[in-house]
């Protein structure tokens, strides 16, 4: 995790027109995010791959992987991680049905 992902989340958190059909209540979110919390640990980037991902936005999630030494980037966004131009091959990019059917 890193201090700009935690202020993305925590601002995604606080649109509630994104969670108008979700099956949990603002308390229960915020419950799931500190449990996030509470397994995540802080990582500092030091070290940009620009440009590399065609929507800038999710440099910042690859750098951050790297960075953590991740196993895994797990997105919907898959197609844009697999086109980036710099290669990690220690770093998987997976779907979240691929991520659930490895545990």
């Amino acid at each position: 995790m890193s201090l700009a992902l935690f202020a993305e989340y925590r601002d995604l958190l606080g649109r509630h027109e994104l969670f108008s059909r979700s099956p949990l209540d603002a308390d229960e979110r915020e419950e799931l995010f500190r449990a996030l919390m509470a397994v995540s640990r802080l990582v500092d980037v030091y070290f940009l791959w620009r440009p590399n991902l065609p929507d800038e936005g999710d440099n910042h999630v690859l750098e951050l992987a790297v960075a953590a030494q991740a196993e895994a980037v797990v997105t919907h966004n898959r197609s844009d991680f697999l086109r980036a131009e710099l290669r990690f091959p220690e770093l998987r990019i997976l779907s979240p049905a691929e991520s659930l059917k490895e545990s």
